[in-house]
């Protein structure tokens, strides 16, 4: 079974109402490809690898968090721009890019789909347009969270804060680089932050404040909102759906 094109985007645009967020570049289609879709592959990053696997894949639909235009880059179709875009259009690949939309979906978002894996559930918002997520939690300690993190994420995390151990009842996320985000979680009422970055002034606050803040890697905190999304829209239009990871330790 195939679809158009433009049916796909518009059952994609009505799940994530790009239009409600201000953003750091185009959500939707960047890229058109064929008139008609019957196979998708989805992925974190438009990186070259992942183009390529989803020509091997024999990929209508590329559906990924991270495009390749963003606010304030170069314009130039050069270099490794120039490749993935040569990629795209050699195969008549269409790709579909969704960033905040996609982190804040309240069910198949990113911040969502790494707190149902974690067993956490949302009763607030905090940040810049409400993309973090506060819920209860219950953790004897920093370790206990982290040691549950690095088994889901099978990677390392970073851990600050955490030099007085206590209990933990509240906890904040947001998937990716979302470490501008931590007063507002501190605010919010968090005795813990989970996001994929850390900067040189988060270890501080931490310290200061006695709200821990991990650092779980920002691929691995968004491996879960493209397949979950995508995953779904497949299922109900009777698409082929692939998620294709390509391993990155940021």
């Amino acid at each position: 079974m195939s679809i158009p094109r433009e049916d796909l985007l518009a059952r994609f645009d009505a799940l994530l109402t790009p239009e409600r967020f201000k953003d750091y570049g185009p959500n939707g289609l960047q890229v058109q490809g064929k008139a008609s879709i019957a196979r998708i592959v989805s992925g974190v990053t438009a990186s070259r690898a992942l183009v390529d696997a989803a020509i091997a894949a024999g990929a209508d639909a590329l559906f990924v968090h991270h495009g390749l235009f963003w606010r304030g880059q170069d314009g130039r179709v050069v270099g490794w721009m120039k490749e993935r875009l040569q990629r795209l259009l050699a195969h008549d690949i269409n790709l579909f890019a969704y960033h905040l939309p996609l982190d804040a979906h309240p069910e198949l978002g990113n911040n969502a789909q790494l707190g149902q894996r974690l067993g956490w559930v949302a009763d607030g918002h905090f940040g810049e347009q409400d993309l973090g997520f506060v819920g209860s939690a219950d953790y004897a300690d920093a370790g206990a969270l982290a040691a549950q993190l690095r088994a889901l994420l099978q990677r390392p995390v970073l851990v600050t804060g955490a030099e007085q151990p206590r209990p933990i009842r509240r906890i904040a996320w947001c998937t990716g680089g979302a470490q501008g985000y931590f007063e507002a979680a501190i605010a919010a009422g968090a005795d813990a932050f989970v996001t994929g970055e850390i900067s040189e002034p988060q270890t501080h606050l931490a310290r200061e404040t006695g709200v821990v803040f991990i650092a779980a890697g920002h691929h691995a905190t968004e491996r879960y909102g493209a397949p979950a999304l995508a995953g779904h829209v497949a299922a109900q239009l009777g698409l082929e759906h692939r998620f294709i990871d390509i391993d990155n330790p940021a």
